[in-house]
């Protein structure tokens, strides 16, 4: 197992394929990646590397951007992974509609798709987009009808646009007959966008106000809110010591670095397009040795608490 300083075990890596992406949203943070770079991890490595954190013991592959649909060879991608208990992928839906049926034939479980907005106008705003809405509209039905299910829909919460229309989004998700997971996410100010974060402990309070059950996932200290029979999940990374105690998964950048950390780019480690998997699980494990929590102090006092 690939376990870091901090008794933190790696279960999960995040890949991200491309810099490429067919929207432009205003609260982007391109995992973290190092956006210098235009080099575009090959299908190889990203295979070699799903390989060796395999034999640590890694079980889950998340794909995202960028946009990975934006890859023509995503599907080739996927197929080309050893055997996983779940391989996943963040999109934006737009271009879902017409490959959902040959991702899910390669391989891929299941999809987020982000849909900040159920506002066309507002969709537009946020993502420079006035066409797409409609595409990812097909996108969730195409993916549905191609099993990539449970669809979670990925809702970034952003004061005074989305976040009074919580309800329309649980209405809209309600018509899914529980194929859509409902997700709301915190705000992560990459991009000096402070203006639109959300008081999320007051969104907290009304999720819990209307929910009929409530369940609580150990990792990240996640809520599930039970509400008209819809699933909702708030993810809080912000100042979420427990987010960091509990952070199980490592990334890999678009242009091919080990990235112990989303919200560092000092630390990466390169790999090479000619680095065998033996070399690249040497070099996952010299990751691992890199990783702290990044909200370390929190964490410390939530440490001698306990």
């Amino acid at each position: 197992m690939l376990s870091d300083n901090y008794g933190r075990i790696i279960t999960s890596l995040r890949i991200s394929i491309t810099k490429k992406c067919n929207l432009n949203c205003i609260y982007c943070h391109q995992e973290g990646d190092d956006i210098e770079s235009l080099r575009e991890v090959s299908p190889g490595t990203i295979s070699r590397t799903v390989t060796a954190a395999a034999e640590f013991g890694v079980k889950k592959v998340k794909f995202s951007g960028g946009e990975p649909l934006m890859r023509h060879d995503f599907e080739n991608i996927i197929a080309a992974l050893p055997p996983l208990k779940d391989i996943s992928a963040t999109t934006n839906g737009v271009l879902l509609a017409k490959r959902a049926a040959s991702l899910a034939d390669s391989g891929l479980d299941r999809v987020n798709i982000s849909l900040p907005s159920l506002d066309k106008e507002n969709y537009a705003k946020l993502t420079g987009s006035s066409l797409a809405f409609p595409h990812v509209l097909e996108g969730i039905r195409a993916a549905i009808d191609a099993g990539l299910t449970p669809i979670k829909l990925n809702m970034v919460l952003l004061k005074g646009i989305n976040d009074s229309r919580i309800d329309d989004a649980i209405h809209f998700v309600s018509g899914y007959d529980g194929n859509v997971i409902l997700q709301l996410i915190e705000l992560m100010n990459f991009k000096n966008i402070s203006r639109y974060m959300v008081d999320i402990g007051g969104v907290e309070k009304m999720l819990e106000s209307k929910a009929s059950c409530i369940k609580e996932r150990q990792l990240h200290r996640r809520k599930k809110y039970f509400i008209d029979g819809v699933e909702v999940e708030l993810v809080r990374p912000i100042d979420n010591s427990s987010f960091c105690a509990n952070c199980n998964r490592l990334r890999l950048t678009s242009s091919g670095k080990l990235k112990p950390c989303l919200m560092r780019n000092d630390n990466l480690v390169e790999i090479s397009e000619n680095a065998t998997v033996q070399e690249i699980g040497e070099m996952l494990k010299r990751t691992v040795e890199k990783r702290e929590p990044y909200y370390k102090d929190e964490l410390k006092q939530v440490i001698c608490r306990t």
